[in-house]
């Protein structure tokens, strides 16, 4: 077995016998959340989100969160080790485990240390993925549209990372406000790819750029529409550049690990 898999193994039989402990402590605090907020009958939930996130800074953050009926409970503070209450009805409970001071420092080491190990352990295992890049393809096209306006569409596609910064440009202007997105949507290979258009005066077609930039660019893409000679589009690469402008800083990627437990229960 790769380490990988076992690794991951071991992470979540743990995680499963910690859930199976937590059974029974949800349906005592869910008797006791409908006691204090007055509640005799219904269906009703109580969630436990809890994460950690490492910054590229090597600053650790965590957090452990409670929510009852689908709203903020009782939210852990690990730097102060305190609850804070959502809501009047929390208190009560606020109150006990403030008192729990053993199991506050357990949190917070958690949250600080075998949690972030977890993170970069997972981190690593999958660099090859969540490291590379794909350049995107792009390519403009126009469509007629009545009264003798016509639309021009710019395509991105075959990207990866899917964040991305497309815009049409008039004169070196951006043209946010008259732009018709989609939002960046997936392919069937892993990658990514984008379509934005904007409708124009033929008139001034030439005046209307394309603007691309994506992590994998050391230059943006800059694409205007050109009557083909077949096909009834303009296609470029990344090594066919109209223009030239500096690339947009990369953005730093900081890996968030939670796990998310739910646990219903119909009162009786």
């Amino acid at each position: 077995m790769l380490k990988a898999e076992k690794d991951n193994a071991q992470y979540w039989e743990k995680i499963t016998q910690e859930f199976l402990k937590l059974d029974m402590k949800f349906s005592q605090y869910l008797l006791d959340l409908q006691d204090q907020y007055n509640q005799s009958n219904g269906f009703h939930t109580l969630q436990l989100m809890y994460g950690c996130e490492l910054s590229p800074d090597g600053r650790k953050e965590g957090y452990y969160r409670y929510g009852y009926d689908g709203r903020d409970f009782l939210i852990f503070e690990k730097e102060t080790l305190t609850w804070t209450a959502a809501d009047r009805e929390a208190q009560v409970m606020k109150r006990k485990w403030d008192a729990e001071l053993a199991k506050k420092q357990y949190r917070k080491a958690y949250l600080e240390e075998e949690c972030i190990e977890w993170l970069q352990r997972y981190l690593d295992y999958g660099n090859e993925t969540l490291l590379r890049t794909e350049l995107p393809v792009g390519k403009v096209t126009r469509q007629a549209l009545p009264d003798s306006q016509e639309s021009l569409i710019c395509q991105a596609y075959g990207f990866y990372p899917r964040e991305i910064d497309t815009t049409w440009r008039m004169d070196g202007k951006v043209m946010e406000q008259a732009t018709f997105r989609r939002d960046v949507a997936p392919n069937s290979n892993g990658t990514y790819h984008a379509w934005l258009s904007i409708d124009v005066d033929p008139q001034d077609r030439n005046r209307y750029y394309c603007h691309i930039e994506h992590v994998s660019l050391t230059q943006p893409l800059v694409l205007a529409w050109e009557e083909p000679a077949k096909g009834g589009y303009s296609f470029a690469t990344p090594g066919n550049i109209v223009g030239g402008m500096v690339a947009a800083a990369v953005v730093a990627v900081v890996g968030v690990a939670a796990v998310i437990y739910w646990y219903f229960v119909r009162s009786k």
